[in-house]
């Protein structure tokens, strides 16, 4: 990924440079990538009683 990529990423996620002080470039790519999966949908939704079981 190159710096210009890195930033553009980061203005469509709405990190300002200021921000950039408090996040590694791992957290930001993690926020990019959760952003990604906002719309998904999943076919089954866990319950208290699957994370009991677990």
């Amino acid at each position: 990924m190159t710096t210009a990529l890195f930033l553009l990423r980061c203005v469509e996620i709405g990190i300002s440079i200021a921000e950039l002080d408090l996040l590694t470039i791992g957290m930001v790519i993690d926020i990019w990538t959760e952003k990604g999966n906002d719309g998904a949908t999943y076919d089954n939704l866990a319950t208290q009683e699957d994370f009991d079981k677990f």
